[in-house]
């Protein structure tokens, strides 16, 4: 599923094609995907500017000129691709908005959504959801705060979307392995020192993720380069050797998900 880097890297690339044009063309092949019937979703959308693509947690929001918005949640296999007709995946799509020549397909949304809403909509759908890490007041202090209050496990607690937004199951072992900790250790487990390597742990792993496109390998378009280059230092990777010590990355379960990590040099 894509995380925080992933639909960061989207909403850069989004922005480089998207934004300040006018949405020509709209094509919804699945309903289930949106949240309206699909004439009153094409009045909405079509002719409309998109002023510019946002995310928050795992969302991207198209903010449109009417003062309505497109939320997306890829959730699990959803992904988009920017082009024409001649070079378009030859996949189904449930979405399709049209920019004068150039389409953006929404492909593999069967989990995922893109929902119409006005602002207040899009407010009450983000009440839950925990700071965001990669803004400039999340700060090491505000950190401290939010660990203060948890006891869980480093895996179950980062994955908490009402905790820290945008973290899912493939950047919290890496943000793990970068600290030096293992996924199974509690919050109210860690001496100063580990909360500071975790909290430092996530500036560098989301700013590899995102530098490097994150691990989603389908391309944006079809000259994209960048889209998929993020190496994983353990998630995926069990049995093969740690990059740090040489040891042999496990896998385990915890609470029903799979979690990687060096049993050697994570404690």
């Amino acid at each position: 599923m894509p995380e925080l880097p992933e639909m960061e890297n989207y909403k850069n690339l989004l922005n480089q094609k998207i934004q300040g044009k006018t949405i020509s063309n709209v094509i919804v092949t699945r309903e289930k995907t949106i949240n309206t019937n699909v004439e009153l979703f094409k009045q909405c959308v079509m002719n409309k500017r998109v002023i510019k693509v946002s995310r928050r947690a795992k969302h991207l929001i198209f903010e449109l000129d009417s003062g309505m918005n497109l939320l997306l949640h890829l959730m699990l296999g959803g992904w988009m691709y920017y082009g024409n007709e001649q070079d378009q995946p030859d996949r189904t799509k449930q979405v399709t908005l049209s920019f004068g020549t150039e389409q953006l397909f929404f492909i593999g949304l069967r989990l995922g959504f893109l929902h119409l809403l006005n602002g207040q909509q899009l407010q009450d759908e983000f009440k839950e959801l925990g700071p965001e890490p990669l803004e400039p007041n999340f700060t090491y202090e505000t950190f401290l705060e939010l660990v203060q209050k948890r006891k869980g496990m480093l895996k179950t607690t980062l994955v908490n979307q009402s905790f820290i937004a945008g973290i899912g199951n493939c950047y919290s072992d890496e943000i793990c392995f970068q600290a030096q900790l293992k996924p199974t250790k509690k919050f109210n487990e860690l001496t100063d020192q580990q909360v500071r390597a975790l909290f430092d742990a996530m500036g560098t792993i989301f700013h590899s993720g995102i530098q490097q496109g994150g691990y989603m390998d389908s391309p944006f378009t079809k000259d994209d380069q960048l889209t998929g280059k993020y190496q994983t230092l353990v998630y995926d990777r069990e049995g093969q050797p740690c990059p740090r010590c040489n040891g042999t990355i496990k896998l385990e379960h915890i609470s029903s998900r799979k979690t990687f990590f060096c049993p050697n040099c994570q404690q």
